[in-house]
């Protein structure tokens, strides 16, 4: 069953003025280091029951729109001000509600009231406010994401509350289905007089209703139809609980037994939900089933099937007088990935002058433990470095030189991917083919070269490098 990671990347920095930055990966010229970083996540086959929202009846009882929400502002210990407890009234939208998979989303988030309050005893002048917060998905593609916007405001009283702001951020679909997307924490940076922030943290026991989301199709030529098997053995007879995703909606699936190429006499029919979800019960009776595949229409096809999934049939042939049978089973496992750390920082480079900034990513272990014969990728992504002032780098201008260890004993071959850039479309960063039995524990890094203009304004520049395994 296919596995999906993503890795985000968070890094705080000083600016040359002493201030500091949203969480995100940064570049940095001069003093303040260059940043890359990445946090990863694991999107599960079946989706997720969404949380209810208030807002405008949609097709199934759905809602979405503006939602209220609890949240807890600290201003900075500068002002002298007690924390402030209250509602957050935003609104999530998308540029794309229906995207297909490895399309990008742009997402706004708008918040319309906040508790939160100009931290200074005198006015706070127009455009000195940068807020930054989360973006909570979830559904069949869960994770976080992070949002940031402009250095924009009116003129705001001492003391007084903020009026409304808005942040926007991109994320790549990588599943079909549906997707939710909730509000979550936000930080007002404000840049007069003294650099201060308030964040502004969702209460954990009561999470921002969903108030925007979007059907995912999957994209033409991908298949990216997946099953798994509730247990990987049984007697003849058993019933096997089949779970999968990435079907065509309301398509009919047959569920079958697998021998090397050819299909048993085991089958079964179902029909994937409205989001592409599958449920199925396969009875396993043909001792030479050794895998369970589904497909849409007349046969299994790559394009077209999920699978094969790895399944044994134990024999119940009747013992010999005076014997007794040993048997264990082997269990597969999943298809995951850890990082050994969360920020990067990348050489400084001087204004002026220009130059590469240099590093290394974290180094990310990937264990394969599926037991079957599909290989694995792991692909990234990298937007444009964005600075103080709409200040911004180029993300085709930082290159990677990927490599790869495979830990002794592991039946896969790890491949490192091609030196280059990694950019907006995307590069491979490491993987293993596709064989008879795969699996294994493989060390995977990269060094990082980012070209940095010269004259590029000073500051922290961050940008967002999104790891994708499958």
């Amino acid at each position: 069953m296919t596995a999906r990671a993503r890795q985000a990347a968070a890094a705080r920095t000083r600016g040359a003025a002493g201030g500091r930055t949203p969480r995100a990966a940064t570049a940095r010229p001069r003093r303040p280091a260059a940043a890359l970083a990445a946090l990863g996540a694991l999107a599960l086959a079946a989706a997720t029951a969404p949380a209810s929202a208030a807002g405008p009846e949609q097709p199934g009882g759905a809602r979405t729109g503006p939602v209220e929400f609890s949240t807890h502002c600290v201003p900075p210990q500068e002002a002298g001000l007690p924390p402030g407890d209250g509602t957050t009234t935003a609104l999530i939208a998308v540029d794309n509600p229906r995207p297909r998979v490895g399309d990008t989303v742009t997402v706004t988030y708008r918040v319309t009231a906040t508790t939160a309050v100009n931290p200074l005893d005198t006015e706070l002048p127009a455009d000195t406010l940068t807020p930054a917060g989360k973006v909570v998905l979830g559904g069949v593609q869960p994770g976080e994401l992070t949002v940031t916007g402009p250095r924009k405001n009116d003129p705001v009283d001492a003391r007084a509350g903020f009026a409304a702001f808005a942040m926007t951020g991109t994320f790549t679909v990588t599943r079909p289905g549906e997707i939710t997307l909730a509000p979550g924490d936000y930080t007002l940076h404000t840049s007069h007089l003294m650099e201060l922030d308030t964040p502004c943290t969702v209460d954990r026991a009561h999470p921002a209703p969903v108030s925007e989301r979007l059907t995912a199709a999957a994209a033409p030529g991908v298949n990216a139809r997946a099953i798994a098997l509730a247990t990987p053995a049984g007697r003849p007879g058993a019933k096997v609980h089949v779970v999968g995703a990435g079907f065509t909606p309301g398509a009919a699936v047959t569920v079958a037994g697998r021998a090397g190429t050819a299909e048993t006499a085991d089958r079964a029919a179902a029909t994937a939900d409205e989001r592409g979800v599958l449920q199925a019960e396969l009875t396993v009776t043909d001792r030479a089933t050794t895998a369970v595949v589904a497909y849409e229409g007349p046969g299994w096809t790559p394009a077209a099937g999920a699978g094969p999934a790895a399944y044994t049939v134990t024999d119940a042939a009747p013992l010999p007088p005076g014997s007794q049978k040993v048997g264990v089973t082997v269990e597969p496992g999943g298809l995951t990935m850890t990082q050994a750390g969360e920020e990067i920082a990348l050489s400084p480079v001087p204004y002026g002058q220009g130059g590469t900034a240099r590093g290394r990513i974290h180094t990310v272990t990937v264990k394969d433990a599926r037991g079957g014969p599909a290989g694995w990728t792991l692909t990234g992504r990298l937007t444009d470095f964005t600075g103080p002032g709409g200040g911004r780098i180029d993300g085709a201008g930082l290159r990677w030189t990927p490599s790869c260890t495979t830990k002794e004993g592991s039946p896969s071959s790890c491949v490192p991917g091609t030196p280059g850039p990694v950019g907006t479309d995307g590069a491979t960063l490491a993987g293993t083919p596709d064989a008879a039995l795969v699996g294994g524990e493989f060390t995977v890094g990269a060094d990082v070269a980012l070209t940095v203009p010269p004259y590029t304004a000073p500051g922290a520049y961050a940008a967002l490098l999104t790891l994708t395994l499958s």
